[in-house]
C-alpha cells in the first residue's frame, strides 16, 4: 500500500476540479485515468526489454509503442477540460485506429488484431453513456465493413505468415484483447464497488438525518395517497409509519382542513409550483390523545418521478411537515389580547365620553341654581329657593351615586369590595326597596307591582349588597319603561337558591346590545325610546355584587316588548363563594371574544 499510495494520489491530482465537486463523478474520472495512463506508461517502459528481446523493430512495431501516446494524451485531454464523454469519444477513436492499422498489415478482416474491434464498444460502456456507446460501436463497424470491403476487392496485399508465426500472432492478439477486457472488467468493479460505497455512505446520512430531525418528510403520488413518511412521524402524530400509508394520512387530516389539503397537493403537482398549508392532524398514542389535533404545516414542492420522460401532471410531490401548534398558541394569544386592546381602549373613550355627561349636566345645575340663589340683585321668591336647593341636592345625590358606582365596581374588579354575609329574611327587604322607589314609579307614570311566595328561605348574604342589587334592577326598569307601564317584582324559592325577578313593559333591548350588557359603561342604544340620564354601570354593579355571593343573572328580552331579569343567589352565599376574591365584570364578554378568536384563528388556516 504504501508503494500505491502516491500512484493513487497522483491520480486524485489529474481528475478535472469541477468532477470533485462529486463524488460519482470523480469515481468515473478515476477509472478512467489509471488504466490508460499506468498501462501506457508500463507498455512503454517495456519496450527497451521487448528491443533486447525481438532485436531489431519493424515499422509497425514502432508504429504500435508510438500509439501508447495516445492515450497519456488523452488522459491530459480529460484532467484539463473534464469533458469525460469526449475523452471517451477521442479514446474510443484511437483504439479503432490502432487496431484498424494492425488489421491493415497483417491480413485485413482475417488479422488477429480485428478482435480489438470487438473491445471498443465494451469499453465505450464504462461511460454510461448512450452516445459514447453508439459512437464507438459506430467506429468499430466502420472499420470492420472497411477492412472486409478492401479484402474483398483485392485492394489489401497478400501476406501469408507462416503457420507457426500466424498462430503465435492470433494468440497474441486473443491474450491481449482478454487482458485489455480484464482491466475494463476490473474498472467496472472498481467503479460499481465505490457507486455501492457512496450509495451506502448516502443512504446512512439519510438515516442520521431522518431519524434525528424533528420535521417530517413525506412523499405523496398522483392522488394525494402516501407513498413514504419519515420515522419522525411517529414523534409527531403518535402512529406507526406504516399506519400513514395510502390513505391513512389523509383519514387523520381535520375534515374542515381537507379540501384544502387535496388542493395544495393537487396544485403543487399540477402546476409545478411550492406550496404551502397549515392543517390540523389527528393525533394518535393512547386514550389520552383521543379527539387531540396538532396544528401542522406542510410545504410542498413538486418531484419529478425518475425516468425523465414523464409528463408534467404526473410528478409526485415531497413534503416537509413541522409541528407548529406552539405558533398557533401565540398567534392565538396575539390576537385576542389585540381584540381585548382594542375593546379596552373603546371603552376607555366610552368611560370618558359617558362621564363627561354624567359629570357636566348636575354640575351645570350646581353651578347654575346656586349662581341665582346667591345673586341679590334677582328677586327670587321663597317657593322658587325651595325648587331650586331642591334640584341643586338631586343632582349633588346623583353626582354622589355616580361616583359610589365607579368607586363599587373599581373594588369588585381588585377584589377589595369587602361581602359580610348575615341572616336575615328577604320578603322584608324586598317590599323596603321597592317602597323607596315607588316615589319615583308613581312620578314616571309606572306601576310597580309585588308578588311574593307565600314561604321565601332566609338568606345568609350581605344586606346592603342586596338592597343594592334590588335598587339598581327596580330603578333600571323605572327608568326604561314609559308612561302607562308596569314593572314586577317577584320573588320564589328555586332549589336551594333564590330567584329575584324584575319584569318590565318597557322599550326592550334589541339581540346585538344583549351579549353586551353588564360590560362597565354600556348603554343600549339611544333609539330605542328617549335617551336616559345614568353611568352604565348599574347592570354591571348588580352582576358583580350576584358574582361575590355565587349566584347567576339571567337577562330575557325583546325590543319593544320589555325585559325580564332574573337573578339566583345561593341560600347560603357565605359557603357558596369566598370573600374578597376579584370579580372580572366582563368574564362572559371576554369567553364570547376568546372564542370568537378561536374561531377566526381556524378558519385563517
Amino acid at each position: 500500500m504504501s508503494f500505491l499510495t502516491p500512484v493513487w494520489n497522483y491520480v486524485d491530482a489529474l481528475v478535472h476540479p469541477a468532477a470533485q465537486q462529486d463524488a460519482m463523478t470523480a469515481a468515473r474520472h478515476r477509472a478512467f485515468i489509471a488504466p490508460r495512463l499506468l498501462g501506457s506508461f508500463i507498455a512503454l517502459a517495456s519496450f527497451p526489454v521487448y528491443i533486447a528481446v525481438r532485436g531489431v523493430p519493424s515499422a509497425l512495431e514502432i508504429g504500435v509503442f508510438s500509439w501508447l501516446v495516445a492515450p497519456i494524451l488523452i488522459v491530459y485531454y480529460l484532467s484539463r477540460t473534464g469533458r469525460y464523454e469526449s475523452a471517451h469519444i477521442l479514446s474510443s477513436l484511437s483504439l479503432t485506429v490502432l487496431a484498424s492499422a494492425v488489421a491493415l498489415a497483417t491480413g485485413g478482416i482475417g488479422s488477429f488484431a480485428v478482435v480489438w474491434l470487438v473491445v471498443v464498444p465494451l469499453e465505450a460502456a464504462l461511460s454510461a453513456s448512450r452516445r459514447v456507446v453508439a459512437t464507438a460501436a459506430g467506429f468499430a463497424l466502420i472499420a470492420g465493413a472497411a477492412l472486409f470491403v478492401l479484402g474483398v476487392t483485392g485492394m489489401l496485399p497478400q501476406i501469408e505468415p507462416p503457420a507457426a508465426e500466424h498462430s503465435a500472432l492470433v494468440a497474441i492478439g486473443v491474450i491481449s484483447a482478454m487482458l485489455y477486457a480484464t482491466g475494463l472488467a476490473l474498472g467496472v468493479e472498481s467503479f460499481s464497488r465505490t457507486n455501492l460505497w457512496l450509495l451506502r455512505s448516502e443512504e446512512e446520512r439519510y438515516r442520521l438525518l431522518a431519524n434525528n430531525m424533528t420535521d417530517v418528510v413525506a412523499r405523496f403520488g398522483r392522488a394525494g395517497s402516501v407513498l413514504f413518511v419519515s420515522p419522525t412521524a411517529e414523534l409527531l402524530i403518535g402512529v406507526q409509519v406504516k399506519e400513514l400509508l395510502g390513505d391513512c394520512l389523509f383519514e387523520r387530516v381535520h375534515v374542515a382542513d381537507r379540501p384544502a389539503y387535496l388542493a395544495t397537493l393537487a396544485d403543487t403537482a399540477n402546476l409545478n409550483e411550492e406550496r404551502s398549508l397549515a392543517f390540523r392532524i389527528r393525533r394518535g398514542g393512547g386514550p389520552q390523545y383521543a379527539g387531540q389535533f396538532v396544528w401542522v404545516e406542510m410545504m410542498c414542492r413538486p418531484f419529478d418521478c425518475p425516468g425523465g420522460n414523464e409528463p408534467q401532471t404526473s410528478r409526485d410531490v415531497v413534503a416537509v411537515l413541522r409541528d407548529i401548534s406552539e405558533r398557533k398558541l401565540q398567534e392565538r394569544a396575539v390576537e385576542i389580547a389585540r381584540v381585548e386592546s382594542e375593546r379596552a381602549s373603546t371603552a376607555k373613550f366610552h368611560f370618558l365620553a359617558t362621564m363627561s355627561h354624567e359629570l357636566r349636566t348636575p354640575l351645570n345645575a350646581i353651578i347654575g341654581f346656586s349662581e341665582i340663589m346667591t345673586n341679590d340683585s334677582l328677586d327670587v321668591d321663597a317657593a322658587r329657593r325651595r325648587e331650586y336647593a331642591r334640584l341643586i341636592n338631586e343632582s349633588g345625590r346623583h353626582l354622589l351615586s355616580v361616583v359610589n358606582g365607579i368607586l363599587d365596581a373599581s373594588k369588585m374588579e381588585t377584589g377589595n369590595f369587602e361581602v359580610t354575609p348575615e341572616p336575615f329574611a328577604p320578603a322584608p327587604a324586598i317590599v323596603s326597596c321597592t317602597d323607596l322607589l315607588a316615589l319615583k314609579a308613581q312620578e314616571s307614570g309606572v306601576e310597580l307591582k309585588i308578588r311574593l311566595a307565600p314561604t321565601l328561605p332566609e338568606l345568609a348574604a350581605d344586606r346592603r349588597a342586596f338592597n343594592q342589587i334590588l335598587i339598581n334592577l327596580i330603578s333600571n326598569a323605572i327608568k326604561f319603561t314609559p308612561r302607562g307601564g308596569r314593572v314586577t317584582v317577584s320573588a320564589f324559592a328555586d332549589s336551594g337558591t333564590l330567584a329575584l325577578v324584575v319584569e318590565d313593559t318597557g322599550v326592550g333591548i334589541g339581540e346585538g346590545d344583549l351579549p353586551h350588557l353588564g360590560e362597565p359603561f354600556f348603554q343600549a342604544h339611544a333609539s330605542y325610546d328617549r335617551r336616559h340620564d345614568g353611568s352604565g354601570l348599574g347592570l354591571s354593579i348588580v352582576k358583580g355584587l350576584v358574582g361575590l355571593h355565587g349566584g347567576d343573572v339571567e337577562i330575557r328580552s325583546r325590543l319593544g316588548e320589555g325585559t325580564r331579569v332574573t337573578v339566583r343567589l345561593p341560600v347560603d352565599c357565605e359557603s357558596a363563594r369566598p370573600a374578597n376574591e376579584p370579580i372580572k365584570l366582563v368574564i362572559e364578554r371576554n369567553r364570547a371574544l376568546a372564542g370568537a378568536v378561536e374561531n377566526q384563528v381556524k378558519k385563517s388556516a
